[in-house]
């Protein structure tokens, strides 16, 4: 499955849209992680145990974001974008979406 964040994939065609497809992940940090990213917050810079969660989320949304593309026929998503959204204190949503086509090489 070809994912661009363009309008268009090189070298390719677009025969058909299939629609809109996305793939929501809602994760949460245990408690230690928590614990270690407010303690390492208190030192400033980056906070590694959300780095690490937010990274893990963005591959989950678009492997389901690909589930959904490929469940409507399509081989391939242009115009992919992320969203994000805290949900409470401790919960973060991504969210992968784009639209799901059917591609073919230009001849």
């Amino acid at each position: 499955m070809l994912i661009v964040t363009t309008e268009g994939i090189a070298q390719h065609r677009i025969v058909e849209t299939k629609g809109q497809v996305f793939g929501v992940v809602v994760r949460s940090r245990g408690l230690g992680g928590n614990i270690m990213a407010g303690l390492r917050s208190l030192g400033g810079g980056e906070i590694k145990e959300y780095t690490a969660l937010l990274e893990d989320a963005r591959r989950h949304a678009i492997d389901r974001m690909v589930q959904n593309a490929t469940a409507m026929g399509a081989n391939a998503v242009v115009r992919m974008q992320f969203d994000s959204a805290e949900i409470g204190s401790t919960m973060s949503e991504i969210v992968a979406y784009g639209t799901a086509v059917v591609i073919e090489p230009e001849r």
